[in-house]
């Protein structure tokens, strides 16, 4: 239980350094803007009450604001991530459901299942952040491609991420 805590602990802290450090520095084209932090709020465990994911979505979200200056946006954005996963992933729950303490990763739930679960909270994150980041419509399309540009570099760094990093040990 401890180790299964520090290892949360570790990927919290090492997600938003890279993202706060390396990814935030990156803006191509003015356009593109990658949050890959976002992956930690995707690998909690099946089983994190509600109150616990959204709290600590929002402690993710509120240290990615603080470090770039934004008015909560992040924050809001995976509030709303961690109040749908749930729902989310009871809809999208195998016949047989989810096994015990597994984690939800790209290895133990297959490519299909996870890029469909990767897409969808992605696209509402992005849409979430980048259009209370514009708050007016005038720029809708606009905004709708920028938030299409970086969901793709995101979910790309996401599966680069799973296939490089997170292993999971072979039964």
């Amino acid at each position: 239980m401890i180790e299964k805590l520090a290892r949360q602990f570790f990927r919290f802290f090492l997600l938003l350094a890279v993202q706060v450090l390396v990814l935030d520095n990156i803006r191509l084209s003015g356009y593109i803007n990658p949050y890959l932090y976002v992956l930690f709020i995707l690998l909690l465990p099946v089983e994190t009450p509600g109150l616990l994911l959204m709290t600590i979505a929002f402690a993710m979200g509120l240290a990615v604001d603080m470090f770039n200056n934004t008015l909560g946006i992040h924050a809001a954005a995976c509030v709303l991530i961690a109040f749908v996963r749930p729902y989310l992933l009871k809809l999208m729950a195998p016949r047989d459901g989810y096994e015990g303490e597994r984690p939800l990763s790209l290895q133990v739930m297959g490519f299909g299942w996870f890029i469909t679960y990767c897409l969808l909270m992605v696209f509402m994150h992005h849409a979430v952040l980048f259009y209370l980041e514009v708050f007016r419509l005038n720029e809708f399309f606009s905004t709708l491609f920028r938030m299409l540009l970086s969901m793709i570099l995101t979910v790309g760094l996401i599966l680069l991420t799973e296939f490089f990093f997170f292993k999971t040990k072979s039964e």
